[in-house]
């Protein structure tokens, strides 16, 4: 009886350790795509303090990259490539311009600032590429 009663509680937990990981793993960065014939799209998201949201977008050899983050007071972005050795860091500026050294993907992340009020808020950052 005890016995049983130990496979029971294990296997419980067991499975209940597989249903909490299945929810904790890190998401995927969405991919950033820019609609036919246009260099520029707006990134929107909601964030509360620390949080993160990742982004990739592919861009070509010496292609001029340009970053503006209308809530540079709450936000801060990051840009960089293991394919290009190439990494910045967080920037609280409104604006960043930088050319890609490769051709490749670059990841991209908002954050929000850890700051008292507001905990939570959306941000807007507008990426153009030429």
């Amino acid at each position: 009886m005890i016995l049983r009663t130990i496979f029971v509680f294990s296997s419980l937990t067991f499975f209940a350790g597989l249903a909490y990981a299945q929810n904790g793993g890190k998401a995927e960065p969405q991919r950033i795509r820019f609609a036919a014939g246009h260099t520029e799209t707006t990134l929107s998201g909601k964030l509360s303090n620390g949080q993160e949201m990742e982004f990739i977008f592919d861009a070509r050899q010496g292609q001029t990259v340009t970053i503006k983050n209308a809530g540079s007071s709450l936000f801060d972005f990051r840009v960089f490539s293991d394919e290009a050795d190439f990494e910045t860091e967080f920037e609280s500026s409104p604006t960043l311009t930088f050319q890609t050294p490769k051709t490749g993907d670059y990841n991209f992340f908002v954050r929000k600032k850890m700051v008292r009020s507001p905990r939570t808020a959306r941000f807007s950052v507008s990426l153009f590429i030429k």
